[in-house]
């Protein structure tokens, strides 16, 4: 398990410092989008594409959802 882990990011600030600037309400595909386009690295991009809500209302959501995974 560890193993699978070590390929997302370990916070949720991690995640959004490449979030700064999004519009909620967001799907994760605009998240993703967003994050890719200011420079966020594989394991930021797959993190966000593991997220368990497709739907988020505010950066609280995304913390909440990363706290699912883990």
């Amino acid at each position: 398990m560890s193993k699978a882990k070590s390929t997302f990011v370990q916070n949720p600030i991690q995640l959004q410092k490449f979030l700064g600037g999004v519009d909620y309400p967001a799907k994760k595909d605009e998240l993703i989008k967003h994050a890719r386009d200011h420079g966020a690295d594989k394991k930021v991009l797959d993190t966000l594409k593991s997220l368990p809500m497709n739907n988020f209302n505010s950066p609280n959501d995304i913390s909440e959802a990363f706290a699912k995974m883990h």
